[in-house]
């Protein structure tokens, strides 16, 4: 009993960990939608992600309005620790105006060199 406890601990000072404050580190997008992304806000690499070792790619899809604002992102797939911060910075693109609402699908590439 006193194990399960101790793990359900770690496990929860993992998650925790997860998201605190991330570090720059080297990340590379590469949208694959019709759509030109006008402003990249900087990605970030998950502290505990890169103290880990965790790298790959993580997919995103952009829900984005007529004006170029992204209306939401969806994970579609990639490591949990890599997803929540490519969540976060394409919730900030703006990509160029169309005539109408589009979805982008998106992959980051995380490296954690």
């Amino acid at each position: 009993m006193k194990t399960l406890i101790r793990q359900g601990a770690v496990g929860a000072l993992l998650l925790a960990a997860t998201f605190a404050l991330p570090l720059t580190s080297h990340a590379q997008e590469s949208g694959e939608g019709a759509r030109k992304v006008l402003i990249r806000t900087p990605l970030v690499y998950p502290t505990l992600a890169k103290s880990m070792n965790i790298h790959g790619v993580a997919k995103v899809e952009a829900q984005v309005a007529p004006n170029g604002t992204v209306k939401s992102v969806i994970v579609k797939g990639g490591h949990p620790m890599l997803a929540q911060s490519a969540v976060t910075a394409v919730g900030h693109w703006k990509f160029e105006p169309a005539a109408h609402e589009t979805k982008e699908l998106i992959e980051i590439r995380f490296d954690p060199e």
